[in-house]
């Protein structure tokens, strides 16, 4: 087959609802994020078989039509986070086609890159490790093949090899689906579209196998801690939907506004509040077809245990946020200045796996956030601690004497005494000049900062020698009582080699200190020094 026809889709649509009916049981059986209901098998299978009859009772004469009618009818059966985000492929494709483009190779590629930016775009808060990393994984392995000669099977297959592969890395970058030892549900059930696609264009059968074991299941007969929420919104202007979205957003999580290409879109949400999540569609246009499933608190079956309790993390700074997760923790990163939204910190809650969640926020600001969420509805079935930290130095003495073999109690005390125990210095660009314990500061000085005191103020217009200099002189004055350990955090705009030299000066003033260093990618401080 060189260019996918009105046929070929056909094809496709019936293979995608005989693949999925086959692994139903399977792909529930691994349905961990983002709550372990046990539907996400389902839930791709509704959706697909809508769309499939959709397309059998139509008469499309071109493929771009085709794919239209299978995306419209896709959208209205979407059931879940997976069947609207399946839903939104499905739309890439047709948008692309639909702009007279031709599916041969080449088309086929950047038909799925699209596919990638509009399933994206329709989820409020893409998580790393489900199924929308997934297709980004497919897009990247097929976007050198969009202006080439590469022929319609190579590229189908292609993309699903890709996919297969980034399935296997979910566990690795989702720590609720490496501790229950699954791959992402919904990244599976992708797999089995990608793998139905290329066995319809190469006439090959094309299924990549997956070890896929049954790990969690909710208890028949446990009452709901929240409720999913999805409804049809006919009549939306598409300039509101952004209001919608930050709406929702503010009721729960897993927030996902898709569109069908002809002014229709699915709604879908997770909140414990059904009457606000349906007035938010009220007030923008004429929600219809509205269902509401329970959501039951989750009973995860632990093979040789550890699945009662994980340790959570809110930084800001993305370069600290990625050498967490290298070390398996959940980690949610904002921008500096900013504070997480209720649907970003009931995500990071949600990433978890166990009833047990502690929650270390590198901030006051982002401790107040995380106190927020724990106390909000959607975090019911869960034992939520907020351990205060004021600076991400503290963050990182906690999970330093983090130990799951520890009794809950017990670690949490422990975590809680390391960061408090630690002292923390700072060096801040001052944003304006202001009176301060050690004389006046301007606008662009280098202030010094021990445990939120000013203690150093250096004139505007200072080189990185200058900075280890500040940094020296306020190490000192925290070393002055103690210590043996210290950690260095380099802000996103520090110079280049001032980590390294400001280790080598202190281990000459100071032989018997240890020093760690990291980069942080915070905007708002020039570095941050923890004294343990």
């Amino acid at each position: 087959m060189r260019v996918l026809d009105v046929a070929a889709v056909s094809a496709w649509s019936a293979a995608c609802v005989h693949s999925l009916d086959g692994l139903r049981p399977a792909i529930n059986g691994i349905n961990v994020y983002p709550v372990a209901d046990s539907d996400t098998g389902s839930n791709l299978l509704h959706t697909m078989t809508g769309a499939q009859h959709e397309l059998a009772a139509a008469a499309p004469s071109t493929v771009a039509e085709a794919l239209s009618v299978l995306a419209r009818g896709a959208v209205a059966a979407a059931r879940g986070n997976s069947g609207v985000i399946i839903s939104q492929v499905v739309r890439g494709l047709a948008d692309w086609a639909a702009d007279g483009g031709e599916l041969d190779g080449p088309g086929l590629a950047a038909a799925l890159a699209h596919a990638d930016a509009v399933a994206t775009g329709a989820v409020s808060r893409p998580v790393a490790g489900t199924m929308i990393t997934v297709l980004h994984a497919v897009a990247a392995a097929v976007r050198g093949c969009a202006g080439g000669r590469a022929d319609l099977a190579g590229v189908a297959t292609a993309a699903a090899g890709a996919a297969a592969a980034a399935l296997e890395e979910t566990p690795k970058q989702l720590p609720a689906l490496a501790k229950a030892g699954v791959v992402d549900a919904g990244g599976r059930g992708l797999v089995a579209v990608l793998d139905a696609l290329a066995g319809v264009i190469t006439g090959t059968a094309t299924e990549h196998e997956h070890a896929l074991e049954a790990i969690a299941a909710p208890v028949p007969g446990e009452a709901p801690y929240a409720w999913e929420v999805m409804y049809l919104l006919d009549g939306v202007d598409e300039a509101r939907l952004p209001a919608l979205r930050k709406e929702l957003s503010g009721l729960g999580d897993s927030v996902t506004v898709a569109g069908d290409g002809a002014g229709g879109h699915a709604v879908h949400v997770h909140c414990a509040d059904i009457g606000a999540a349906i007035e938010a569609g009220l007030e923008l246009g004429r929600p219809r077809r509205v269902r509401v499933e329970p959501l039951l608190t989750p009973t995860p079956i632990e093979p040789g245990g550890g699945l009662d309790r994980t340790v959570v993390v809110v930084v800001h700074g993305g370069a600290l946020a990625e050498v967490l997760r290298a070390e398996g923790v959940a980690v949610l990163a904002v921008p500096s200045g900013t504070t997480p939204s209720v649907e970003e910190m009931i995500g990071l809650l949600n990433e978890a796996a166990g009833r047990h969640v502690t929650v270390l926020p590198g901030g006051a600001e982002l401790t107040a956030a995380a106190d927020a969420a724990a106390g909000h509805a959607m975090a019911a079935d869960r034992d939520v601690v907020v351990i205060p930290c004021a600076s991400p130095v503290q963050v990182l003495a906690a999970l330093a004497v983090h130990d799951p073999a520890r009794r809950t109690n017990d670690d949490v005390v422990a975590m809680a005494e390391a960061a408090a125990a630690t002292r923390r210095g700072e060096l801040r660009i001052a944003l304006e000049e202001s009176l301060t314990w050690v004389g006046r500061a301007q606008s662009g000085d280098l202030i010094g900062l021990v445990d939120g005191e000013v203690v150093l103020i250096e004139p505007a217009g200072g080189a990185g020698a200058d900075l280890v200099t500040a940094a020296l002189e306020v190490l000192g004055r925290m070393l002055a009582v103690g210590g043996e350990l210290v950690t260095v955090l380099t802000g996103a705009d520090v110079p280049p080699g001032v980590g390294a030299e400001l280790a080598e000066r202190l281990r000459a003033e100071h032989p018997e200190v240890e020093l760690t260093s990291y980069a942080s990618g915070q905007a708002d401080a020039v570095l941050l020094m923890g004294v343990e």
